[in-house]
Parts: structure tokens; C-alpha cells; sequence
């Protein structure tokens, strides 16, 4: 066993490693100015489409089975979870306070990934036997590259389906059994029952299920957390500005050893900056697209603007806000880290800090389960089809209680590296269908101001 998890400790050295960070980013920037910054640009555009598309719509003729905005907040219940809380805070603990600065910087590149995912997903999406809309990678792979190209597309889809077990079941049960038990002394089996009868009354009910379930449990839970964040970022206001200049100046300069934190080099700040973004915000895994999928709409523009602020949120929001709190309180200093280091921050400024972090830590995970859920359903569904859906929802229930309860330094180590490698398939067929994504968004910008110019004349 010893030398299996060497083995795997090698290959995610290698998977999460420079050339991973740099193809992902690369990728990022390629795409971001193929599309001449349009995702930045067009930020207002997608929250207006984003809250125009909250209510299913009726009209028989629009393909879909869910609203745009609940296809985001599926792909966002799976995004918004323990990298947000206990990613940044681990980023920073080994990077120093510029990590947050290159998480940035990744968000920024990401939205113009994560756009072009969904445009993809949504153009090459198919219809099942249950007459359910299906995508992602591996059907924009087969279907936008061509047969020769399919392989490619399994490889995703094997990736994805292990993967889920890992960092979207298991990992997640036990942030919340050690959560619960480390705060409010809830034996871990406790935890592990209470969250498979939750998640299995969720499951059954299909994606439509989930994406209700997700369109009212993470908004509300993530304005919980962006408040408490604000609670202390006002406790410490006074540090604001200073915590900002200190993160810039951390960015490019090397941080010295002070109180409990180790000291850093610029090269550590860049290399988990970018790689928590990723963890965090998922732009390029290739997982979100098989959400939006699904989003009820005729243009698959229209989702991708909605799709791209998965990736402003989850960061651009969510981590900064874990991370000026971890920075403006100064426990980033206290030799603290993951989730312990957020608790830490918080609990610093307010009488419950740790307690809001454990709810809102246990809250974000259920969610996660379910998020990933999806992902992994649709993967094995491409390889074994239809009739293996059922099967796996009741294995995907059976292993939730196993991961309160269990050790998981491998399985979270396997998963993590299987999580990487579904960015390489993804990856690829992104840079390959570059000149469709880029095609179909200048004709969808190009019909809308002639749209407006006829309404003016």
C-alpha cells in the first residue's frame, strides 16, 4: 500500500505541477482574449440574465429541464465548499498573503474558461433515452471533435466518475463529521447517518430535484458566510487597506517568517494561489459544463455568460472574503491552518466566529455531495448509460456514511489527482473548439445590437 500511495503522490506532483498550472492558465488567457475580455466586459450581461432566468420558463419550445439560474447554483453547490474556506486558508498558510492575489488573477482567466465550457456543453448537448438533456466534455469532445477524438472524451468521463467518490462524497462527509464533532461534539457516525438519509431523499429525485434544493440552500448560505465575512472584515476595518497593500506586496516580493507562519518565496504565493483558485473555482476541471448542460435555454451564449459568474462569485466573492479575514485579523500568523486557521480568524472577531464557520463549512459540503453527485452520475451514464443512473445513486448514498467515519489521506490524495487529470481531456477539446466558442459569441452580440438598433429606429 505504501508504495501505491508513492506512486500516486508522484503522479499528482506531476498533475497538480507547473505544466498543469501553466496549461490551465494558458488556456485561460488564450481563450479570455479570443474573446477580447468579453467575460469581464460583459460581467453586468450575465447578472442580467442571471436573474431574468430564476423562474423555469413554460415555453414548450425552449430545450432544458432546469432554469439557468438553478443550473448555476447546481454547479455553484459544487464549487462553493471546503476550498473556499479551508483551500484559501492553506493557500495562504504555505503562500503567504499574496496567494490571494494570484487566486485572483486565476478567477479573471477562469471566467473566460468556464464561459466557453458552458457554450460548449450547451451546443453539443444530447438528448438521453429518459429524454433528459445530457453534456459536458466528453460529449463535446465526441460530438464537436469527432469519433477519432471519443477516447478522449472516456478518459474524462472514467476521471470523473472515481474522482467523485473521492473529492465530491467521502472528503466532503468527513469535513462535516469533524466539523460537527470538533464544535458540537456530534459523534462522526451520527453525522455520517444524518447526511445519508439527506442526501438519499435529495438523490432519488433526479437533477430537477437537486437544482431546487441547490437554488435555495446556496444562495441563502453563501450570503450567510459573505456576511459574517463583512462582520469582521467591519471589526477590523481600520486593517482593510493595509491587508490589501500587504497582499499586493506579497504577490512579488518574498514574506519573512513571523509568529507561527514559516515564510514564503514569490514561487509559493504564485503556485498555490493559482492551484486553490483552481481547486476552488473548478474553471477548466470540465466539471460545471455538465450542470449547465442541462439549463433551459435556446442559446447557449446566453448560459455561458450565466455560467462565468460561477467562477466571480466563488472567488472573486467568496475566497476574498475568507481571505482578508484570515489576513486582516492577522491569524495567518498564528501557525493555523485549513479550516482551523478560518475558525481561527473568525472566531477572533466574533463571540461565535468558530461556529459560523463549522455551520456554514458543514452546509457547503452537504451541497458539494450533491453538485458532485451530478457530475459523476453523467459520467458513468456516458460510459455504461441509462440504466447504470439508479445503481449509482444508491452507491453514491452507501459511501457518504463510510467517509464520516473513515481515514481518508489516500482516497482524498487519489481523488485529488483524478481531479487534475479530468482538466487534460477538457483542456484539450477547449482549445480545439476555441473557433466555435469564438464564432458563436460574436454572432450572439452581433443579433443583439441589431436587435437594439431596430427597437430604437
Amino acid at each position: 500500500m505504501e508504495g501505491i500511495t508513492e506512486f500516486v503522490k508522484m503522479i499528482n506532483g506531476v498533475v497538480w505541477g507547473v505544466p498543469m498550472l501553466v496549461m490551465i492558465l494558458g488556456v485561460g488567457i488564450f481563450l479570455s482574449f479570443g474573446l477580447k475580455l468579453m467575460p469581464i466586459l460583459k460581467l453586468g450581461t450575465g447578472f442580467k440574465l442571471l436573474w431574468s432566468g430564476r423562474i423555469p420558463d413554460k415555453d414548450k419550445n425552449m430545450k432544458g429541464e432546469i432554469s439557468p439560474f438553478n443550473a448555476l447554483m447546481t454547479s455553484l453547490s459544487a464549487t462553493i465548499g471546503t476550498g473556499n474556506i479551508a483551500g484559501v486558508a492553506t493557500a495562504i498558510f504555505i503562500g503567504g498573503p499574496g496567494a490571494l492575489f494570484w487566486m485572483w488573477c486565476t478567477a479573471l482567466v477562469g471566467m473566460a474558461t468556464k464561459f466557453s465550457e458552458a457554450v460548449l456543453a450547451v451546443k453539443y448537448r444530447e438528448v438521453d433515452d429518459n429524454g433528459n438533456h445530457i453534456g459536458g466534455p466528453m460529449y463535446y469532445i465526441k460530438n464537436g471533435l469527432g469519433i477519432k477524438w471519443a477516447w478522449l472524451g472516456t478518459a474524462f468521463a472514467l476521471f470523473g466518475s472515481f474522482a467523485g467518490f473521492g473529492i465530491g462524497n467521502t472528503v466532503q462527509a468527513n469535513s462535516v463529521a469533524d466539523a460537527l464533532s470538533s464544535n458540537f461534539g456530534v459523534p462522526n457516525w451520527v453525522t455520517g447517518a444524518i447526511l445519508m438519509v439527506l442526501v438519499g431523499a435529495v438523490l432519488m429525485g433526479g437533477i430537477k430535484r437537486i437544482a431546487d434544493v441547490a437554488g435555495k440552500l446556496v444562495p441563502l448560505m453563501t450570503l450567510f458566510y459573505i456576511a459574517a465575512g463583512l462582520a469582521v472584515l467591519v471589526v477590523y476595518a481600520e486593517e482593510v487597506p493595509a491587508a490589501f497593500a500587504l497582499i499586493i506586496h506579497s504577490a512579488f516580493n518574498p514574506v519573512a517568517a513571523q509568529g507561527g507562519f514559516a515564510g514564503a518565496a514569490v514561487w509559493a504565493a504564485i503556485r498555490f494561489g493559482v492551484a486553490r483558485g483552481v481547486f476552488s473555482n473548478e474553471a477548466g476541471l470540465g466539471s460545471a459544463p455538465i450542470a449547465h448542460a442541462a439549463a433551459q435555454t435556446n442559446n447557449p451564449v446566453a448560459q455561458g455568460l450565466v455560467a462565468m459568474l460561477g467562477t466571480f462569485i466563488d472567488t472573486l466573492v467568496v475566497c476574498t472574503i475568507t481571505g482578508l479575514a484570515i489576513v486582516v485579523s492577522g491569524a495567518w500568523t498564528s501557525g493555523e491552518n485549513g479550516a482551523a486557521l478560518t475558525s481561527f480568524a473568525f472566531s477572533h472577531a466574533l463571540p461565535m466566529g468558530n461556529y459560523i464557520v463549522a455551520i456554514a463549512l458543514s452546509v457547503f459540503a452537504f451541497t458539494t455531495i450533491l453538485g458532485w453527485s451530478v457530475y459523476s452520475e453523467k459520467c458513468v451514464q456516458y460510459l455504461l448509460g441509462v440504466r447504470a443512473v439508479k445503481p449509482f445513486r444508491l452507491i453514491w448514498v452507501l459511501v457518504v456514511p463510510l467517509g464520516a467515519v473513515s481515514s481518508l489521506d489516500f482516497i482524498w490524495l487519489l481523488a485529488d489527482t483524478l481531479n487534475a487529470m479530468m482538466a487534460i481531456p477538457n483542456l484539450i477539446a477547449l482549445s480545439l473548439l476555441s473557433p466555435v466558442v469564438f464564432r458563436l459569441t460574436r454572432e450572439y452580440f452581433l443579433k443583439k445590437r441589431q436587435q437594439e438598433s431596430e427597437a430604437k429606429a
